[in-house]
């Protein structure tokens, strides 16, 4: 391809990407194809010869972008975010155009000066001491995974590298049960082992590492002949968001001479904003710290930052000097690759300077201070809704309920049936986990482009009630929306009808496959907001044409005239019409 062709290819999928992004709320969240339907749709064997970048691009198109989740979508509640951002988009692009091999500082020296630095903006921005020092790595369980390798080396006094672990005493790791599964793997590679990962229950309102058993367990341990070694502090672990108590974990470290390590892979880019900071007080006591940039920090995946206080132990763990890769004549420089896993190393650092220059740290405060607020806006809701439990309040921004109405047997399996039709009809994507033995339902606020509005669609399928421009006031809900976007009003709305037909066809035992009714583009200017709202409730109420209830059939007609005339006189009696229509299932 030659330079004419990038320009104008260039062009092309620039106009593409501009265009996806901004329409990508038009596309269902999740994915609805069936395993296996993109692997058919390509050739058994690749290509003799080159193809035209319009027939690769054609049938990117047709054949891949129908099979792939949608993680900028505005309404992707699901895992943790994902996002990105136009700047961090851009870097991409000039990181894919430059190629550079960022592992030592010869390879690119402009590459490890632009980490150094932008490292350190970020240190000043999480509010971590000096004396902390930054490296790129491309997830958090590398990260991870190095910190306990660094650990391991330190309790072995640097002979498990040198010697391996066979006839060494057993390394002891403790961390909470609601820690990622990321240090269950790190132990494994490490060769730490799974017996020797202790797992202490969590209590208290953020789920923390129950702290008296931790001192219990290191003293056991240390009885028995083992060697305590690292504890993982969780900020914001993925279940549910637990956090446990840095400082107090840390003194006990101290106590015992061991490493402390911080995940905070998600939770660690709300520390920009002071006012979180409490959920890892004393962090600046502990040895090493990750989190996600890529997670909620509008920069694209791979963008992982990792913090350590001894840059030696980490690169005396990892480090390793064959004369081919040694950088002559120059002292006092940093080879990353030496701080990390991977030799080879991509140039991350570009894109989180383009983010960082474009919004600045007060944006970036906006967007987490926003979502935050949204998610505590949402728990509310639930938590007055009469069919729904709140689980887990807000942490951060990020909640649990589940699905409660009166009558229901095994709220386990409803809530794992509600769950796949809410997916599968494709409006809103959320995940599940198990909680104090019971399933439940996670959802986290965090995508780049979600407004109050799409966090708002998603309280709808809590079966919660209508209200009026007036009813709602000020303070945002209804009134907020009618002031705003007429269509995302009907969305919300016809949100509410289709996934309470949710609720309903899950409480059967055959449920029939979720309805999509078709949503017809409306101008603001030809009708009123409540015009509207009835309108696309009636669509959606006309889904339910052909249920049998207690032997009856609902009619169209019926239903339709009935609820588009209670949501323009009362839209509280309509939304509880709905809910006995349900409730009779």
């Amino acid at each position: 391809m030659e330079a004419d062709a990038i320009r104008s290819w260039g062009a092309k999928i620039a106009d593409w990407a501009a265009r996806y992004l901004s329409g990508v709320r038009e596309r269902p969240v999740r994915s609805p194809q069936a395993p296996g339907v993109t692997f058919n749709a390509l050739p058994a064997a690749p290509p003799r010869k080159g193809e035209d970048m319009a027939a690769i691009f054609a049938d990117f198109e047709r054949i891949i972008v129908p099979g792939l989740t949608h993680w900028q979508h505005p309404r992707h509640f699901a895992y943790f975010p994902c996002n990105s951002s136009p700047p961090s988009v851009l870097a991409e692009y000039l990181t894919a155009s430059l190629g550079v091999q960022c592992m030592l500082w010869q390879t690119s020296p402009a590459a490890t000066e632009l980490e150094m630095r932008v490292m350190d903006w970020l240190r000043q921005m999480i509010g971590l001491p000096e004396g902390f020092h930054g490296v790129i790595h491309d997830t958090a369980s590398s990260a991870t995974l190095s910190a306990l390798l660094t650990a391991r080396e330190k309790a072995l006094h640097w002979r498990g590298n040198s010697q391996g672990l066979s006839g060494q005493p057993a390394v002891r790791v403790y961390c909470s049960e609601q820690a990622h599964s990321s240090i269950d793997k790190a132990c494994w590679i490490a060769g730490i082992g799974q017996e020797n990962l202790i797992k202490l229950p969590s209590v208290g309102a953020l789920c923390g590492m129950d702290v008296a058993a931790l001192e219990h367990a290191i003293r056991a341990d240390k009885e028995a002949g083992h060697l305590p070694a690292a504890i993982v502090a969780s900020v914001g672990a993925t279940s549910v968001g637990a956090c446990d108590d840095v400082r107090i974990i840390c003194e006990i470290a101290r106590r015992h001479d061991l490493h402390v390590h911080v995940d905070a892979a998600w939770a660690g880019s709300a520390m920009i904003c002071p006012e979180f900071r409490a959920l890892w007080d004393g962090v600046e006591l502990a040895d090493s710290v990750v989190f996600n940039p890529h997670k909620w920090l509008l920069t694209n995946f791979d963008c992982t930052a990792f913090f350590v206080r001894d840059p030696e132990a980490l690169v005396k763990t990892l480090g390793i000097r064959p004369e081919y890769l040694k950088t002559r004549g120059r002292d006092g420089i940093i080879n990353y690759s030496e701080w990390s896993l991977q030799l080879g190393r991509r140039f991350r650092a570009l894109k989180l300077w383009f983010v960082i220059r474009a919004y600045g740290i007060e944006r970036l405060q906006g967007v987490i201070r926003s979502h935050v607020r949204w998610a505590q806006d949402l728990a509310q809701r639930i938590e007055a809704s009469p069919d729904f439990e709140l689980v887990t309040p807000p942490i951060l921004s990020l909640l649990s309920f589940r699905y409660t109405p009166d009558g229901a047997g095994d709220l386990d399996a409803l809530n794992a049936r509600l769950i796949q039709a809410i997916n599968d009809d494709g409006r809103i994507y959320l995940t599940q986990t198990r909680f104090e033995d019971k399933f439940v339902i996670r959802l986290v606020v965090g995508q780049t482009c979600t407004t109050e509005a799409d966090v708002t669609v998603a309280t709808y399928m809590d079966g919660l009630t209508l209200q009026t421009p007036a009813q709602a006031g000020p303070s945002g809900g209804m009134g907020t929306l009618v002031s705003g976007n007429v269509r995302e009003i009907a969305v919300g709305v016809l949100a509410l009808a289709c996934l309470l037909m949710v609720s309903l066809m899950v409480r059967r035992a055959a449920p029939p496959a979720p309805v999509t009714p078709t949503l017809e583009d409306t101008e603001p200017a030809e009708m009123t907001a409540g015009e509207a709202v009835a309108g696309e409730v009636g669509e959606g109420v006309n889904a339910l044409v052909g249920q049998e209830l207690d032997g009856e059939q609902l009619e169209s007609h019926q239903m339709i005239e009935q609820v588009s005339t209670m949501v323009k006189e009362n839209p509280d009696a309509a939304a509880q019409l709905i809910r006995r229509w349900l409730n009779r299932s």
